[in-house]
């Protein structure tokens, strides 16, 4: 029996790619000379600020021309960059079909979580008028590793006591399935099936989301 939701927030309940690419696209640009593209982009989601200006690094062959104090000051400017874009969200940003899919939730009774790699999780959450849903929101600085490592999805579960074998967790990226699944959660994928693919049910995008057609797919798994 389904115990709890973990959520992730980017790609699954709003999306706010778009805030980040401009942000990290600005800061690339003006403080580091790299020009990034869509396709870097792609590899930034999910993934932690520190991280993701890693991956830029490396992408403009850069990757030991700043110190530590350095990263961090670049990782600093594109946060404030990045709030400064995000404080216009409204619910108008929240993608289609998940408020319904998060009041079937709460109807049926499980408590949901949130599993985001963002700092910022609870101010969007905040914007998009959606925290009544959630009971609680893993802090970031909490944790020792990242996605795909299981270690956020097990601290979403554990923040609502719902055991991981009776946790279901939704992801819109393959590092996040891959946690969920190494959590010992069962994996609800949103996106192309070849990307996907090995999540336990997909489905295309968030407008078919569908309480039912998880539950059934769980119960049989579990058999």
């Amino acid at each position: 029996m389904i115990k709890g939701f973990v959520f992730d927030l980017d790609g699954v309940i709003t999306d706010t790619a778009r805030f980040h690419y401009q942000a990290w696209k600005k800061v690339a640009h003006d403080e580091l000379g790299i020009d990034i593209n869509p396709a870097v982009n792609e590899k930034l989601k999910g993934v932690s600020r520190m991280d993701s200006l890693n991956v830029i690094l490396k992408f403009g062959g850069k990757e030991n021309a700043y110190t530590d104090t350095e990263k961090r000051e670049f990782a600093t400017e594109k946060n404030d960059l990045y709030k400064s874009l995000i404080k216009q969200m409204t619910p108008a940003d929240i993608l289609p079909g998940i408020s319904n899919f998060l009041q079937a939730i709460t109807k049926a009774g499980y408590p949901m979580s949130l599993a985001s790699a963002s700092r910022n999780a609870p101010f969007i959450i905040e914007r998009l008028e959606l925290g009544e849903y959630f009971a609680a929101i893993v802090d970031p600085a909490t944790l020792s590793k990242g996605k795909p490592d299981p270690e956020i999805f097990e601290k979403a579960a554990d923040l609502i006591h719902s055991p991981y074998a009776d946790t279901v967790g939704l992801e819109d990226a393959v590092a996040g399935i891959e946690g969920i699944q190494r959590a010992g959660m069962f994996a609800v994928g949103v996106g192309k099936p070849e990307v996907l693919g090995k999540a336990d049910i997909l489905f295309p995008d968030t407008a078919h989301l569908d309480l039912a057609k998880i539950e059934a797919a769980f119960a049989e798994k579990r058999k």
